[in-house]
């Protein structure tokens, strides 16, 4: 493992591996529940070991990771399909557009990565229960990567999460606490449960690895895509952690010295769910009142991680598009006509963005846009089945 220290994004205080575990101690007292996180940590490698260390002719990507392999649990995470999206790209007007189909992971969900990076270091610390708050995807990935790893997920949802979601966390044996409330409450609730029960908590930017697992996904891009930087990558936006990780991802391998520039990072957000948008449009932060939509896995009144959610965006001169409910579902259903995906309506609104981003002329019709699908369609299908109309079985003659 290359030594590492953890750098506060709000500071610039750096600690020690086990001087901290969640947030940058100083800068946490400013913290107001309901808001977004304060003193998110970063993790900062010795990068010249790092660049020593590695070899393209023989990747080993573990070299990235901030903990010992040893700790890894036995679950086939990642290594899922990038690949052209000819007929897709067409429909756009781009002759370069790839899918990074993340929905391919064991549990569903791109969120696997950072699940199984804290259940590894959970099995370092000789903690076995681990606390989540989740619409239902990292909860579903946190409960599955757990059963393999013989520990036990709690999880705080909200109530209206889909069902589908739930029977998989039920499954994979995980306590299920269903909340009255939103994401934003469950987080609450969540927090309080680790620092009266113990456990470690794998809240989304709370906990540093979170950061650290999904930005392998742009590892990943970058190995399967020829050790090239593409020119975008379309991201949907929730909390804000994903792509703070695909920029982490990017951000590492230059400073490893293995590329030389940035992909540009879009930022792709329901209407109904934008805080993060507004805050990158007008470089002032405000919480959402409420943020109903039918991404449920990207809905947050509060995103944690939205101070370093802007930073990727602004710093690798990406921009923020927003769709509404009707453009996402349509998404869902160009994806999976033009390309044979079948995404949940969070993972489709980059294709929502796209039909805008054509409109305006925002790429060339030469760039490599990747568009990122970060959960399998069969995650929620209650909300597609109300816009569908199953046909009348046939007789028998």
């Amino acid at each position: 493992m290359i030594p590492f220290v953890y750098r506060c994004t709000e500071c610039g205080k750096e600690y020690k591996r086990d001087e901290v575990k969640y947030l940058c101690p100083d800068c946490e007292n400013n913290y107001v529940p309901g808001n977004p996180l304060r003193g998110v940590l970063s993790i900062e490698f010795d990068y010249e070991e790092l660049s020593r260390a590695f070899d393209k002719r023989i990747p080993c990507w573990d070299l990235f990771l901030p903990i010992e392999s040893k700790y890894l649990p036995n679950f086939p995470v990642g290594n899922t399909p990038l690949h052209k999206a000819g007929i897709l790209g067409k429909h756009f007007g781009l002759q370069n557009l790839w899918i990074k189909n993340d929905g391919l992971n064991p549990s569903g969900s791109l969120k696997d990565r950072a699940s199984y990076l804290v259940v590894a270091e959970a099995s370092r610390l000789n903690e076995t229960e681990i606390v989540a708050a989740s619409t239902g995807n990292a909860a579903s990935s946190l409960s599955s990567v757990c059963a393999a790893a013989g520990k036990k997920a709690i999880i705080y949802v909200p109530a209206s999460a889909p069902k589908a979601k739930m029977l998989q966390n039920i499954l994979c044996g995980a306590k299920v606490i269903p909340v009255k409330g939103t994401y934003d409450d469950a987080f609450k609730l969540s927090l309080e449960h680790t620092k009266e029960k113990g456990g470690l908590n794998r809240n989304t930017a709370y906990h540093p690895f979170t950061i650290e697992g999904k930005k392998t996904v742009g590892l990943e891009i970058f190995t399967q895509n020829g050790f090239k930087v593409p020119d975008a990558i379309l991201v949907p936006v929730g909390d804000g952690v994903i792509i703070s990780g695909v920029y982490k991802a990017f951000y590492d391998l230059m400073k490893a010295g293995l590329s030389d520039k940035l992909p540009k990072i879009i930022c792709a957000q329901a209407e109904n769910s934008s805080a993060i948008h507004a805050y990158i449009e007008t470089g002032e932060y405000e919480n959402l009142k409420s943020s109903n939509t039918v991404a449920d896995s990207i809905s947050v009144c509060a995103p944690s991680n939205a101070h370093m959610a802007r930073k990727a965006v602004l710093e690798s001169n990406g921009f923020s598009i927003t769709v509404n409910d009707a453009e996402i579902m349509e998404g869902q259903k160009i994806l999976a006509e033009k390309s044979g995906v079948f995404a949940e309506p969070s993972a489709s609104v980059t294709v929502a963005a796209l039909q805008k981003i054509k409109e305006l002329e925002l790429f060339s019709p030469d760039e490599q846009i990747i568009l990122l699908v970060t959960g399998h369609g069969l995650k929620d299908i209650e909300t597609p089945l109300k816009n569908i109309t199953l046909p009348e079985a046939i007789e028998v003659k």
